[in-house]
C-alpha cells in the first residue's frame, strides 16, 4: 500500500473536522493537531483556510471523478453504463468517502464559489447520464435519487437502515438496463 501522502493527510484530518465538529471548527491550527504535521508544515501544502477548503474539494472532487470513470471504463454494456457507474460509486464506495463530503460543506460555509470544480464534474456526469442510452428524465431521476440518498446520509435525515439502503441502490441499478 503507497504511503499516505503530507497533503492527504492534513485534507482527510481537514475533512473529519467538518464531519465531526462542523465548518466552524475548521482552523488551521485543528488540523495541524489532528493531521499531527506542524504548523509550518500545514502551510507549506495550504497557505490559508480558503486554500485548505479549496483543497479538501478538489481532492473529493478527485476521488469521486476517478471512481466513477472507473467503473465506466469496466463496464462492458454501454446503455446506462454513466447512471449505473453513479450508483454503484454510492453503493460501493459512499462509506469510506464520507469524511471526503465533509470539504463541500466546508466550501458551501466559507465561499460557495470553491464548489465549482464538483459542479462543473456534475455537469459532466449529467451531460454523460442524459446521452447513456436511456430516457433522459429517467436517467436524471435515478441521479437525482442518488444524490438525495447521499445528502441524506450526510446530514443524517430519513438515514435508511442498511438492508433497505442495499435494496433501494440495486433498484435503481436495474432501472439502468433498461433503454429507451
Amino acid at each position: 500500500m503507497p504511503r499516505e501522502s503530507k497533503r492527504q493527510k492534513i485534507l482527510e484530518a481537514a475533512a473529519l473536522i467538518v464531519r465531526e465538529q462542523g465548518s466552524d471548527a475548521l482552523t488551521l491550527d485543528a488540523v495541524a493537531k489532528r493531521a499531527e504535521v506542524s504548523k509550518g508544515g500545514l502551510l507549506y501544502h495550504f497557505s490559508t483556510k480558503e486554500a485548505l477548503v479549496e483543497g479538501l474539494v478538489q481532492y473529493m472532487n478527485d476521488v469521486y471523478r476517478e471512481n466513477v470513470e472507473e467503473l465506466v471504463e469496466n463496464d462492458e454494456e454501454d446503455t446506462g453504463k454513466w447512471a449505473r457507474s453513479f450508483i454503484n460509486v454510492m453503493h460501493d464506495k459512499s462509506t469510506e468517502n464520507r469524511p471526503l463530503s465533509s470539504g463541500m460543506l466546508a466550501a458551501q460555509g466559507i465561499n460557495p464559489k470553491l464548489l465549482k470544480p464538483l459542479q462543473d464534474t456534475y455537469a459532466d456526469w449529467q451531460n454523460h447520464i442524459e446521452h447513456d442510452g436511456l430516457d433522459q428524465v429517467d436517467a436524471t431521476i435515478l441521479r437525482l435519487a442518488v444524490d438525495g440518498l447521499w445528502l441524506s446520509e450526510i446530514f443524517g435525515l430519513g438515514t435508511l437502515p442498511p438492508t433497505l439502503r442495499k435494496q433501494v441502490l440495486e433498484r435503481l441499478n436495474e432501472q439502468t438496463y433498461k433503454s429507451k
